[in-house]
C-alpha cells in the first residue's frame, strides 16, 4: 500500500527518506520548496533553502528575504512584478521581505555612461522615485510582513578604513568573471574602477540586513553570489539565491524598461494598460500568463494549455490576459470598460469616449515638436521614429514627415500609436 504523505501534513515533524538515503524535509517545508521553486530559473542551493526553512519552522522565526531595487526611474512596471509576486509567496508562507531601496547606489549611477538605465541622479530625484516605489510595491506585497530599508543607512556610514576592508574581500580576477565585464575587457573597452564596486556594495547590503535569501533577475546572478561570499567573510550563514526570468517589453525583443519605451507601468490607466497588452507579440503571451498575470495557478495553466492546443484563439487569449492584468492592478469594472472601449475603437474604428484636450502657445509647430509638447512622447527622437513608422495621424490622416508643419487654426485631433488620442488647441 502506498503511503499518502499529503494526508499526514498535520504531522509537521514527519520526514521521509529518498532514494539517496537523505531524509526529506517535513511536508510543509516541501510544499514551500515546490511553490517557491516554481517559475524560478535557478535556486542556489535547494538543500540550503530546505535547511533554512526547516530551522525557521522549528524555531518559529521567519526567514529574511532580500530584494533590492535602485530607484533610477519613477514608478514600477510589469517586469518588476515578477520578483514582487515571488516575494509575496514567501510572505504567504510567513516570511519577512526586506525591500531595499538603493538610494545610495542610484545616486552614483553608471560612470561608463554605456547604460541608458543607470544615469547619475541627484538625491532629490532618487527620493522622489523612491517615494513612488514605496507606494506601488504594496499593491503586491503585504505591508505587515515588509521591512523597507534604504541602503544609504549603512553605506554612507562606512569610513575609509571600513570601505577598504570591504574592497579587500574580493579580487579583480573574480569580478572579471562577470559576463559584461569580461566582454568589455576582451574588447579593450574601458571599465571605470567604480563599476567594480557595484557588486560589492550590493553584496554588502546582504551583510547589513542579515539576509537568508535574496531574489533577483538572471542578470543579477553574479551580484547575488557576491552577497553569499561577503556574508561568509562576516561570519554569517550565506544567503540562498533565487533567480527569476527577465520579461521582454512590448517590443518582444528587449527587457522591459522605461528607457526603451517598451514598458507597461503599474500607474498606466486601465485603458492604456489594456491597449499595451493587446499590442504584445503573440509569442510573448505564454510568458506573460505565467509571470505577470495575477491569476490562480490552475486558471493560468489552463489558459496556457488552451493557447498551445489552439482551443483558445490568440486574439481571445490576449484579451483574457489583458483583462486579468487590468483587473488585478485596477478593478474588474475598469477591466471591463477598457475591454469594451478597445473593441469599439479597433473593431468598429471608433474613437474613445473621452479625449483629452491640450492647449499650446504656438500656432504653428513641427509635428515631432508638437508630440513632445503635448506629452504623447518623451523625446523628439521617439516622436520622429514613431512618425516615420507611420504611427501618427492628424484628423485621421497618416503623416510620415516629422518636419510637417501643423497649423492650429482650428482644433486638431492627434492620434499617436494605436491608443493615444489628444485634441490640440492653440491659445492659453
Amino acid at each position: 500500500m502506498k503511503l499518502n504523505y499529503d494526508l499526514l501534513e498535520n504531522f509537521g515533524g514527519l520526514t521521509r527518506q529518498g532514494a539517496s538515503g537523505r531524509m526529506r524535509p517535513p511536508v510543509d517545508v516541501q510544499k514551500q520548496i515546490l511553490n517557491l521553486r516554481d517559475g524560478a530559473v535557478e535556486l542556489i542551493s535547494e538543500r540550503e533553502l530546505e535547511a533554512k526553512l526547516e530551522r525557521s519552522a522549528r524555531e518559529k522565526k521567519p526567514l529574511r528575504i532580500k530584494y533590492g531595487a535602485d530607484p533610477s526611474a519613477a514608478g514600477l512596471h510589469l517586469g518588476h512584478t515578477v520578483p514582487l509576486r515571488k516575494l509575496r509567496q514567501f510572505q504567504d508562507f510567513g516570511h519577512t521581505v526586506v525591500f531595499i531601496i538603493g538610494d545610495f547606489t542610484a545616486r552614483i549611477g553608471d560612470p561608463s555612461f554605456q547604460s541608458e538605465t543607470r544615469k547619475m541622479l541627484t538625491r532629490e530625484e532618487v527620493l522622489q522615485n523612491a517615494g513612488t516605489y514605496q507606494k506601488q510595491v504594496f499593491r503586491i506585497l503585504d505591508p505587515k510582513r515588509t521591512e523597507t530599508r534604504f541602503n544609504s543607512e549603512w553605506l554612507e556610514k562606512l569610513d575609509a578604513a571600513q570601505f577598504l576592508e570591504l574592497t579587500s574581500k574580493y579580487t579583480v580576477a573574480r569580478l572579471l568573471e562577470r559576463d559584461d565585464f569580461q566582454k568589455r575587457y576582451r574588447a579593450g573597452e574601458s571599465i571605470a574602477l567604480v563599476e567594480f564596486l557595484y557588486p560589492l556594495l550590493q553584496g554588502y547590503d546582504s551583510v547589513a540586513v542579515k539576509a537568508d535569501v535574496e531574489i533577483g533577475g538572471t542578470d543579477q546572478k553574479f551580484n547575488l553570489l557576491v552577497g553569499r561570499e561577503l556574508q561568509r567573510e562576516w561570519n554569517q550563514e550565506p544567503q540562498a539565491v533565487l533567480t527569476l526570468p527577465l520579461i521582454e517589453g512590448t517590443d518582444g525583443r528587449q527587457k522591459m524598461s522605461k528607457s526603451l519605451a517598451n514598458h507597461i507601468a503599474l500607474t498606466d490607466s486601465p485603458k492604456e494598460m489594456y491597449g499595451k497588452l493587446m499590442s504584445i507579440p503573440d509569442e510573448l503571451m505564454e510568458r506573460y500568463f505565467r509571470y505577470v498575470a495575477p491569476m490562480k495557478s490552475e486558471d493560468m495553466e489552463k489558459a496556457v494549455k488552451d493557447l498551445a492546443s489552439g482551443t483558445l484563439h490568440p486574439r481571445q487569449a490576449k484579451a483574457r490576459l489583458a483583462f486579468e492584468v487590468v483587473k488585478g492592478y485596477h478593478s474588474e469594472k475598469a477591466a471591463r470598460e477598457a475591454s469594451e472601449e478597445f473593441d469599439r475603437i479597433f473593431k468598429g474604428k471608433g474613437l474613445p469616449d473621452e479625449i483629452d484636450s491640450v492647449r499650446v502657445k504656438s500656432k504653428e509647430m513641427d509635428l515631432a515638436g508638437l508630440l513632445k509638447e503635448v506629452r504623447l512622447v518623451s523625446s523628439k527622437m521617439e516622436a520622429r521614429r514613431l512618425i516615420q513608422q507611420g504611427g501618427v495621424k492628424l484628423d485621421s490622416e497618416k503623416v510620415t514627415d516629422a518636419n510637417f508643419k501643423v497649423r492650429l487654426e482650428k482644433p486638431v485631433l492627434v492620434q499617436c500609436g494605436k491608443r493615444k488620442f489628444v485634441r490640440v488647441f492653440f491659445g492659453v
